[in-house]
């Protein structure tokens, strides 16, 4: 019945057109203006909307203080011949342990197991871990905030000249730093560090540097650090504003983070000023690519990296915006209270 109904509506009334295309009207604007609950398209939205939705997800960061600190002093020295030296900067009295030649496959099976087994808190852990999968061992004590250099060798009787061609199966040297006292292991989060160290031989001649480091939480956790890159021009102040001393105490601040260059070049220009408006402090790095290069102000306003045109997934910031206001304060009176008349 309701068909034959239809059909007579069809042939008969102009109403059912003007009732179909209606409906079809309304269904369209539904769907295009979100009264179905669906997004609305960014070419209707305004800018404020689009500015909201298209914010980039801000990473929870938690603060965690790392007893452990490692630097290659003389990297330009440094061969499996001659060996290397080492200074640790620790804030606990702490353990330094070398294994030279580990196996690369052991090293991250040890790296697991810390994870899923037992806790590698210790250098004995880390040797049964290891399954004795390395050449040599030489251990230091270090005091707490001790800088001394420490000197490491393969003896001669081992005959190492290189570990052979790319891919090896052995990393050339594995610097393993673990707090002395149990109680502090209680204190800290972070319990161990092990750094992977390249040293230039007769097959790869790469300079000395630091590869890896992970840091190995209490809870089972390990951390990979990684470097964050600056614009070209993030280098350290010219060198009429800032005396050696403060030049050297960046310097050296820069090497412990594996950004330092050979011979730095001195730029006029400001080493915190952000990319895009070049007044505000860079004080967000983008993940995944790990540029640091936006300030507070500009970093809403982009889904991409402005330096390599990635999609930003996550951001975090470098200091808190109360964090800032203090260095601000703090920078202000020692520009301003030498000066002053009291």
């Amino acid at each position: 019945m309701a068909a034959v109904f239809l059909v007579t509506l069809y042939e008969y009334s102009p109403l059912f057109y003007i009732t179909v295309v209606f409906v079809c009207f309304l269904v369209t604007s539904g769907l295009v203006l979100g009264w179905f609950g669906l997004g609305v398209p960014v070419i209707l939205r305004n800018s404020e909307e689009t500015e909201s939705s298209t914010r980039v997800l801000k990473k929870r960061m938690r603060q965690v203080k790392n007893p452990f600190g490692l630097e290659i002093p003389h990297p330009a020295t440094a061969s499996v011949t001659k060996g290397i030296t080492l200074t640790p900067d620790c804030l606990e009295d702490c353990i330094l342990t070398c294994y030279w030649g580990c196996s690369v496959q052991k090293l991250h099976e040890a790296l697991q197991k810390h994870v899923y087994c037992f806790r590698i808190k210790t250098p004995q852990a880390l040797e049964d871990a290891l399954y004795s999968e390395y050449l040599y061992r030489q251990q230091y004590f270090i005091k707490k905030n001790d800088k001394e250099e420490k000197y490491c060798q393969l003896p001669e009787d081992a005959q190492v000249v290189d570990f052979g061609p790319v891919p090896r199966s052995r990393y050339p040297l594995i610097a393993l730093l673990t707090l002395a006292d149990e109680e502090d292991r209680e204190i800290y989060d972070i319990i161990s560090m092990v750094a992977v160290i390249h040293i230039p031989d007769e097959s790869y001649r790469l300079s000395c540097r630091i590869l890896y480091q992970y840091l190995l939480l209490a809870q089972g956790q390990y951390h990979d650090l990684k470097q964050l890159f600056m614009s070209a021009n993030s280098t350290a102040p010219s060198s009429s504003d800032t005396s050696p001393g403060e030049r050297s105490t960046d310097r050296s601040l820069l090497e412990k983070a594996g950004l330092a260059e050979d011979e730095p070049e001195l730029h006029e220009e400001n080493s915190k000023d952000c990319v895009v408006c070049q007044n505000g402090t860079v004080n967000w790095v983008l993940l995944p690519c790990r540029h640091a290069c936006l300030c507070d102000g500009c970093v809403k306003y982009f889904q991409q990296c402005p330096m390599c045109r990635q999609f930003v997934q996550e951001s975090f910031p470098l200091c808190s915006k109360k964090e800032q206001d203090e260095g601000e304060l703090t920078h202000i009176l020692q520009d301003v209270l030498p000066g002053r008349a009291f």
